[in-house]
């Protein structure tokens, strides 16, 4: 699933850009549902931290999709989404972990 920008359409739009990329191998709830194949990534503004778009695959993904589009729409930040409590163990926690990775304080990779 991607929502907003690619990583190769933010780079054509000239943005200088920072992402977080997130592998369900380290995700709680993916590893109970045996399913630990997907990731999550985000592009966002380096200057601003401004989130450009969200690129994601994996069993349950599409539950996320809401969150993602959000997060485009209202122009959230990197720190927007990693200061979000996400219950555990979530898939959501993936878009935290990547937000965070992004910033440089991932917790779990």
């Amino acid at each position: 699933m991607t929502v907003g920008l690619s990583l190769d359409e933010a780079r054509k739009a000239g943005h200088n850009i920072q992402t977080g990329l997130f592998p369900f191998q380290a995700n709680g709830r993916a590893m109970t549902m045996e399913r630990d194949d997907g990731i999550v990534r985000v592009v966002a503004r380096a200057d601003n931290h401004v989130i450009l778009g969200i690129q994601a695959v994996g069993a349950g993904i599409s539950e996320l999709s809401a969150a993602f589009a959000q997060a485009v729409e209202m122009g959230a930040r990197l720190e927007d989404i990693a200061a979000t409590i996400h219950a555990h163990p979530t898939l959501g926690e993936g878009f935290a972990e990547a937000s965070m990775k992004a910033l440089g304080h991932a917790l779990h990779v």
